[in-house]
């Protein structure tokens, strides 16, 4: 599917309405502070306008309509401000006792998640000990209140949080379950977006055309 131009809100809001769900991908660049009222950090490093202006639109309609969401990364960070909540700059400033959460050289660094039993992540990863790669410095710092927290690092930064709405599968990972660092248990957090596009799918199905799109 080719992207149309940002501008073009009706091309967008076309492309929007053959989605069944979407994959807000992380980014080796940080969100802009300044679009937060936050005077940036030294060590931020900003995406570029256009590409943060462009999942800043696709996510807050995914948002608006209740499409399935996975957001990863930067993407976990964007949706959860869209949403409401706000975000530390620089974990090992901001975070007491923080752990490493990033690594210039290190580029398989992994630690432990404490996961929130009887949550949708809970659900999905199973039993057991549960270990990602870790890649970032800015984090959710206030959670949303559409979301709770599915999941944090023993230093207490929240690694995951999920919808509240049963009826909205919306993941929010700070890990990167796409990257060729992932174990085989990340492969399962995609079939679990599937499966809800599936659902989601079979659901419209049945309502008359008129209702298939969420409203705004």
């Amino acid at each position: 599917m080719l992207l149309p131009p940002l501008e073009d809100e009706d091309a967008i809001q076309e492309m929007m309405d053959q989605v069944s769900g979407v994959v807000l991908s992380g980014c080796s660049l940080d969100l802009d502070p300044a679009r937060m009222k936050l005077h940036p950090h030294p060590s931020v490093r900003v995406m570029p306008k256009r590409r943060e202006d462009f999942d800043r639109r696709i996510a807050q309609i995914a948002i608006d309509r209740r499409i399935p969401v996975l957001a990863i990364g930067s993407g976990m960070q964007l949706v959860n401000v869209l949403c409401g909540g706000n975000l530390f700059q620089h974990v090992p400033e901001e975070v007491a006792r923080s752990l490493h959460h990033r690594d210039a050289v290190e580029k398989n660094l992994r630690h432990v998640l404490d996961v929130v039993p009887g949550t949708r992540l809970d659900a999905i990863y199973g039993p057991g000990e549960v270990r990602v790669n870790s890649s970032h410095h800015m984090a959710v710092r206030d959670l949303a209140r559409v979301f709770r927290v599915s999941a944090t690092c023993p230093d207490s930064v929240i690694e995951a949080y999920e919808s509240i709405e049963d009826d909205w599968f919306c993941i929010g990972v700070q890990w990167h379950p796409e990257s060729s660092t992932a174990s085989a248990l990340d492969l399962q957090i995609f079939e679990a977006l599937v499966d809800s596009c599936s659902r989601e799918k079979a659901d419209s199905s049945i309502l008359p055309m008129s209702s298939t799109r969420r409203a705004a």
